[in-house]
């Protein structure tokens, strides 16, 4: 009973205090708001800010994710230090390196070379020009995520003997007015005769990742593109890995086989560029963190701000209170519940603050979720926000508090009560 008596009293000190603190800040309506202006405009830009932040990094991830973490990029590249000595055309991917990167990179999975062409196709009366055609290889399905949903896809004997066939999606039978079951029907793809032997999914994508409005889209072999442009080149390849967790070590083994395949020495650039998902993942993660501790600095300067304008209030109280405070001590009040006082109601005025900064955060919040912007569709306060903002505003009144505080408990009793 003795060990609790401390702790019972100091509780109802603590509870009286807090009853206090609120009925100033009832008495006091428009000084307490003006006060705390300053927190709530803090508290609600952490909340607005961080929600809107965490829900772009969830939307940009997500499309990370159905993308695939676990894709690889290869295209060639030329770099300053080879203008002069080769051309643009010269640093592209070849066939031979594309099957050497197929046998000796034991970390990928699957891999497809991409063949790029703009012609025109034709069904009937209806002609398309500049339509996009892509040489593919029959893994294109696995690494893109795109099933046939009716027909087939390309096979081996596709590719061996480079037939005329080709796959389409659903736009392509729109604009070109096919009927419904396209399979087995022909077209025109530069003047020659085309076999549709499967229709592929359409995926819907956003504009970072070539999404946007659906496209008439053309698949062929990737051996029929090469026949239809002797004189174009493989744009690039892609594939998979077998674990995001190698990307590291792919990016080795592709750099190294394109290296040796293009005799680069040791001091010269590559002239190559290999790409992996999941590193691309990982840096746009390390620029969000940068963001948000930008953003955390520029928040919590103006959360001192209106730590500034507590303490300057809690000066003005004192003033007004003194007569006050020397009564309470010349009836024997100890200075620490004095400087509890004054501290708890700073502390109660930073919280009655963060509280309706943090609704005003999310009615922001709500707001954001209603733009036409499909990567903010997501928008939410983390929890760890909410929390944060909380504990950095009863920070601030106990850090701005405090003066005003010790100010108000080391008054002289005698003095106090011949203050006017």
């Amino acid at each position: 009973m003795i060990i609790f008596t401390p702790i019972l009293m100091l509780l109802r000190v603590l509870s009286q205090t807090v009853l206090l603190a609120l009925a100033q800040i009832f008495n006091n309506k428009i000084r307490t708001v003006l006060t705390t202006l300053g927190i709530v405009v803090a508290v609600a830009s952490i909340i607005l800010i961080m929600g809107a932040l965490s829900g772009m990094q969830k939307g940009v991830l997500a499309e990370f994710e159905q993308f695939g973490a676990k894709r690889v990029f290869m295209d060639g590249t030329l770099p300053p230090s080879w203008r002069g000595r080769l051309n643009w055309r010269e640093v592209q991917l070849q066939e031979d390196e594309v099957e050497a990167i197929r046998e000796h990179v034991d970390s990928l999975d699957m891999l497809c070379a991409m063949y790029f062409g703009n012609y025109s196709v034709q069904y009937e009366e209806i002609l398309l020009e500049g339509i996009r055609t892509v040489g593919i290889e029959p893994s294109w399905h696995d690494i893109e995520n795109r099933e046939i949903i009716a027909g087939r896809r390309f096979g081996s004997v596709d590719l061996e003997q480079a037939r005329n066939v080709c796959v389409i999606n659903e736009k392509a039978i729109e604009e070109l007015n096919l009927p419904r079951d396209a399979v087995g029907e022909f077209v025109l793809l530069s003047g020659r005769r085309f076999k549709i032997v499967g229709i592929v999914e359409t995926i819907e994508r956003s504009a970072m990742f070539g999404g946007g409005d659906t496209q008439t889209e053309m698949y062929i072999p990737i051996t029929t593109a090469m026949n239809l442009n002797p004189n174009g080149w493989i744009n690039y390849a892609q594939g998979e890995m077998k674990n995001p967790d190698d990307a590291n070590n792919v990016v080795a083994e592709i750099t190294f086989v394109l290296r040796k395949m293009r005799n680069i020495e040791p001091d010269e650039d590559n002239t190559f560029d290999v790409q992996v998902m999941q590193n691309i993942i990982d840096d746009f993660n390390k620029i969000a963190l940068v963001m948000t501790m930008i953003t955390g600095v520029v928040v919590l300067v103006s959360l001192v701000v209106g730590g500034i304008g507590i303490m300057n209030i809690m000066l003005v109280s004192v003033s007004e209170r003194t007569r006050e405070i020397g009564l309470r001590k010349a009836m024997g009040a100890h200075p620490f519940v004095i400087l509890m006082q004054f501290l708890v109601e700073a502390v109660v005025l930073c919280l009655a603050g963060a509280a309706v900064g943090i609704a005003v955060g999310q009615l922001g919040l709500l707001g954001v979720r209603n733009m036409p912007f499909e990567m903010l569709e997501g928008a939410a306060a983390p929890g760890w926000a909410i929390v944060l903002s909380a504990g950095l505003s009863a920070a601030a009144g106990i850090g701005f508090g405090m003066f005003p505080a010790i100010r108000a408990s080391l008054l002289n009793p005698i003095d106090a009560l011949r203050h006017e």
